[in-house]
């Protein structure tokens, strides 16, 4: 039997599906799996493109912050320089403005200065349009900026090592030194508050003048007071600090360069040119800080003799070590120092303090000379009669043994020594002798006559008593204790500029070596050593970051 439906048929009689059947198909589409590997995967897809995005957004900001960071701190840095005439706040924005970042929004630069510091702090922002996380609802990202400067200059210790040696008289380049070096000292001492900045200058030729107020406070031999200079090892120019309770040789006072003849009893000025120098400029100056009386010593300076850059870096280094600092005291309860100094000098690492050499010379180190022990003390073999201003040499010989110069003959005794002078003959010590006589003259002109009357000649006294008679160090010697005392000083952290002023190649070239870097050098000539100066001390004043 048939079924008939009625109304109008959807399905041929053999399609028509059943309830069953629909609800079969129902549930296998339910269980069928094939297609969601294909919805996740476009989920996740998405999930990554967005991540990217945002990594995209922001690289960008991080890019744009890191620009504006740099230029914000490139901007503050110049605007703190204590030297920029222009208002720090025009200096920022001309910097951004530069830079090309003009949707920058700057604060207000904040602004603090005084006599030795200027202080800038700035704050800014700029917008940037995100490319990706606005569909995220994020528009917009701001990078910020936060940059500070300081320029202070709570104190700064210099010595200044100068060249007096002989050919510093060539071509005025001492008269060019003069204002130059006036001009520094004004300079520094400006940049801060009366006090802050003390010079000390060290004057050199063949030696270094320590000057009797120093060097007392230290443990040197007395063989005379004439001067007051120091003979160095080649070990003490790997050490800054100088002990005061170590025994020190002091430099024999003699005259290698002249034929000066002093008047009796001797004088310490009497030489015109002792390797020790005494004319009035030459001493140290120890931690000056009024700019009147550092100017009056550099117009002092007098120029002779030969060249030691590595003494002058000798002293320079101590005067800065802070080992030095129970000598600067006891110089300040002398009165020989001003009591603004007191704790100078500071220890290396003391912060805000500047530690700087300034070193020139005009030539190269040349040689160095020094009595030897057996005529450095002790008596000699000159006989001085005041009375008749007569001088008699004794040499040991077959018969008379006393020379005099008075009558070119020998005779039993010094002249003086007899009954027809009213005094007595003065057996000359060596300190005595040597501020008496310049070693050229005592060779020459005592010593020469003695030789020939006893049958030898003048070239063999004036080969024992001249050629051969000093101790002396070389010039290849002596760079290389200069090379040893600027490692010393470098690192301790000290700042070292230097100066060839007109200088040989190896002077140029020690110079070069001993300075801080290459830019901390300079090749000046004639009145541009002013320039140098006038560089150095622009280049001083220390800048870093704050913030």
């Amino acid at each position: 039997m048939s079924m008939i439906f009625k109304g109008r048929a959807r399905y041929p009689d053999h399609k028509a599906p059943t309830r069953r059947g629909l609800r079969r198909w129902l549930c296998g589409f339910r269980r069928d799996e094939s297609g969601v590997i294909i919805v996740f995967s476009i989920f996740f897809l998405l999930i990554i493109l967005m991540v990217a995005g945002i990594g995209v957004d922001l690289m960008r900001f991080e890019m744009t912050r890191t620009r504006l960071q740099a230029t914000l701190d490139r901007a503050v840095l110049a605007a703190s320089d204590m030297q920029q005439p222009r208002d720090p706040a025009e200096v920022v924005e001309d910097y951004l403005d530069t830079a090309g970042l003009r949707d920058v929004a700057l604060d207000a630069p904040n602004v603090s200065s005084g006599v030795n510091f200027r202080m800038v702090d700035a704050s800014a922002s700029i917008p940037m349009r995100t490319q990706f996380m606005h569909m995220l609802g994020v528009n917009e990202l701001t990078a910020p900026a936060l940059a500070g400067a300081e320029e202070r200059i709570d104190g700064i210790e210099i010595a200044l090592v100068l060249d007096i040696s002989n050919s510093m008289n060539w071509n005025d380049r001492l008269v060019n030194l003069r204002p130059a070096a006036r001009d520094f000292i004004d300079t520094v001492m400006a940049l801060t508050e009366p006090g802050h900045v003390a010079v000390s200058i060290i004057p050199y030729n063949t030696q270094v003048n320590a000057g009797a107020a120093l060097l007392q406070h230290y443990d040197v031999s007395t063989e005379h007071d004439y001067s007051h200079c120091v003979d160095f090892d080649d070990a003490d120019f790997s050490s800054a600090s100088l002990s005061t309770t170590a025994p020190l040789q002091r430099t024999g006072h003699f005259d290698y360069f002249t034929y000066a003849s002093g008047s009796w009893p001797p004088e310490a000025d009497d030489l015109s040119s002792p390797v020790c120098p005494t004319r009035a400029g030459t001493e140290i100056t120890v931690f000056e800080t009024d700019p009147a009386a550092a100017r009056e010593k550099i117009d002092a300076l007098t120029a002779y003799g030969n060249t030691s850059i590595d003494l002058g870096m000798k002293w320079a280094m101590t005067l800065l070590d802070p080992g030095t600092r129970g000598v600067v005291s006891d110089m300040i309860a002398d009165g020989n120092v001003h009591p603004d100094n007191s704790g100078r000098p500071v220890d290396y690492d003391e912060p805000n303090v500047l530690k700087v050499i300034v070193v020139m010379t005009d030539g190269q180190n040349t040689t160095q000379y020094m009595l030897p022990a057996d005529r450095r003390e002790g008596p000699s073999d000159i006989w001085y009669h005041p009375g008749t201003d007569t001088v008699s040499v004794h040499m040991p010989r077959t018969g008379p043994e006393y020379f005099w110069l008075s009558d070119n003959a020998w005779h039993d005794d010094p002249r003086g020594n007899h009954t027809t002078d009213p005094d007595e003959a003065i057996r000359l010590s060596y300190p005595e002798l040597w501020a008496f006589r310049s070693v050229a003259q005592n060779a020459r002109y005592q010593y020469g006559p003695a030789y020939s009357a006893n049958g030898s000649t003048h070239g063999a006294a004036w080969s024992d008593w001249y050629s051969t008679l000093p101790d002396t160090v070389s010039g290849p010697q002596k760079d290389i204790r200069l090379q040893d005392a600027c490692g010393t000083a470098k690192s301790n952290d000290v700042m070292i500029y230097a100066i060839g002023f007109e200088a040989t190649p190896n002077g140029n070239a020690q110079l070069r070596d001993c300075a801080s870097s290459p830019s901390h050098f300079f090749d000046a000539e004639g009145v541009d050593i002013s320039d140098a100066f006038e560089a150095i001390a622009a280049s001083i004043a220390q800048l870093r970051l704050t913030q």
